[in-house]
C-alpha cells in the first residue's frame, strides 16, 4: 500500500438499518425505535424488570448498532497514537482501553474502545474500534482526514459483524456454560477470540451496566443463533432481554457517561473527568495542547446528583445555588436500584464539592438535590 492510502467501507443504509437480531426483538415484544438511524428495541416489558434482571442475574443487550472499524497497516499503531487521547502503542495482544478522539479544540468527538486483537495468526495484530452508532460516520470521516503521513487502512466493519452484551452477577456463569474457555481467567479489559454457542466469537470483558460480564462479537449471519442460547439460559436463571430505557437506567447508575449527554464536542476531557483517559508525556496527538490548557483553567465538574422526592429531572434542567443557576443537568432517571431520583451534570467548581446543597428546576419547580459521590452504585456495595 502507497504512504498515506487508505480502504474505507461504509455499509449502505436504508431510512432505519437492522441489526441481525431486528426481527427477534420485534418477534418477542420489543418496542422498536429509531435510535440514531436504527431500529432498536426501547424495552420489551418493563424497563424496571429489564433493569433488576441485570443487577440481579443477567441482562441481555443487542449492540450491534454499535460501530465497529478496523484500524490495520504497518503504521496503524503510530496512527492512531496521532488521534486518541490514551496511547495504544504499548498495548498488548488482545489488551482493550477506553479512550477519546477528540478535535483541535479538546472537544470530544467521541469515547471509543480500542482493541488489539490477533485475528489472523500470520499477521501482526490488529486494531478495532468500536464507536458510538450516531459518531460512525463522523469518526470515520475524521480518521479519513489524518491517514496522509500514515501507510494505514481504515474498514467499517459494522454490517459484517453482531455484537452482544451479557452484563449481571450471573453473566460470566451462563457464558461459562457455552464455552470450554475459564472466563473468569479473562482480566478485564482483554479479549479473545473463542469458540461460544458453536460460533467463533471475539469475547472482551468489558461492559457498561456497571456489572461483570462481557461483550462478544460474531458474524452477522450467526448472531441469532448465539442470541436464542444465550437467550433460553438467561431466562432459567432469571434474566431477561434489555432495551435502550435500562441499558441507559443502568450506565446512569454505574455513574458512566454518555455521548450527547455527559460527553459532546463542547466538552472536553477534563471537565468531564476522564482524566484516566489522557496520556500526555511524551507524545502529541490531535487536542494536546487544548487538553493541557484545560488541565490549568477553572471550568464545570461533572457531578453526581441525588434527589428529594420523586420528580426526575432531565438533560438541560437548570441547577441552582442560592437561586444562581451554576450549572445543568446532562442525565437523569429515578433509579430502580435506590429507589429515587439521580442524575448528572456539570456545575461551577465551587459547587462540586460532596454534600453541597443545591436546587434543580423541573418544569418551573425548585427540587433539592445534594452532590453526591459517582459512581451511584459500585458493584459488590
Amino acid at each position: 500500500m502507497a504512504l498515506g492510502t487508505q480502504t474505507v467501507r461504509i455499509p449502505a443504509m436504508s431510512t432505519l438499518a437492522h441489526t441481525p437480531l431486528h426481527d427477534w426483538h420485534a418477534a418477542h415484544g420489543g418496542r422498536m425505535v429509531d435510535f440514531a438511524g436504527w431500529s432498536m428495541p426501547v424495552q420489551y416489558a418493563s424497563i424496571v424488570k429489564e433493569h433488576q434482571a441485570t443487577r440481579s442475574a443477567v441482562g441481555l443487550f443487542d449492540i450491534s448498532h454499535m460501530g465497529r472499524l478496523l484500524i490495520d497497516g504497518p503504521e496503524a499503531a503510530q496512527f492512531l497514537d496521532s488521534i486518541l487521547t490514551r496511547s495504544v502503542a504499548d498495548m498488548q495482544p488482545q489488551q482493550i482501553r477506553y479512550s477519546l478522539v477528540c478535535n483541535a479544540s479538546a472537544g470530544i468527538l467521541d469515547d471509543v474502545l480500542a482493541y488489539l486483537a490477533v485475528i489472523d495468526e500470520e499477521k501482526p495484530p490488529g486494531y478495532g474500534l468500536v464507536v458510538n452508532a450516531g459518531n460512525r460516520e463522523k469518526i470515520v470521516a475524521w480518521l479519513q482526514q489524518h491517514t496522509a503521513n500514515y501507510s494505514v487502512e481504515i474498514n467499517d466493519r459494522t454490517n459484517d459483524y453482531a455484537m452482544i452484551a451479557v452484563q449481571g452477577p450471573k453473566a460470566i456463569e451462563l457464558l461459562d456454560s457455552l464455552t470450554a474457555v475459564e472466563l473468569t481467567s479473562m482480566r478485564y479489559y482483554t479479549g479473545q477470540i473463542m469458540e461460544l454457542a458453536g460460533v467463533e466469537c471475539f469475547v472482551s470483558r468489558t461492559g457498561y451496566t456497571g456489572e461483570d460480564g462481557c461483550e462478544l462479537i460474531c458474524g452477522a449471519d450467526l448472531a441469532l443463533g448465539v442470541w436464542e442460547q444465550l437467550y433460553d439460559r438467561a431466562i432459567a436463571i432469571g434474566g431477561a432481554a434489555v432495551g435502550l430505557a435500562a441499558r441507559d437506567t443502568l450506565r446512569l447508575e454505574a455513574g458512566m457517561p454518555l455521548y450527547g449527554h455527559e460527553l459532546s464536542e463542547a466538552i472536553n476531557p477534563v471537565e468531564a473527568g476522564l482524566d484516566f483517559a489522557i496520556n500526555l508525556r511524551g507524545r502529541q496527538f490531535v487536542g494536546k495542547e487544548a487538553i493541557e490548557a484545560a488541565g490549568k483553567a477553572t471550568q464545570p465538574v461533572r457531578v453526581g446528583l441525588q434527589l428529594e422526592g420523586r420528580r426526575v429531572p432531565r438533560e438541560g434542567c437548570p441547577i441552582l445555588r442560592s437561586g444562581e443557576e451554576i450549572g445543568t443537568v446532562t442525565s437523569g432517571t429515578y433509579s430502580p436500584t435506590f429507589g429515587h431520583p439521580i442524575a448528572m451534570g456539570y456545575v461551577k467548581s465551587t459547587a462540586s464539592a460532596l454534600g453541597t446543597a443545591l436546587d434543580i428546576d423541573i418544569r418551573g419547580k425548585q427540587h433539592t438535590a445534594k452532590v453526591v459521590p459517582l459512581p451511584f452504585y459500585e458493584r459488590g456495595k
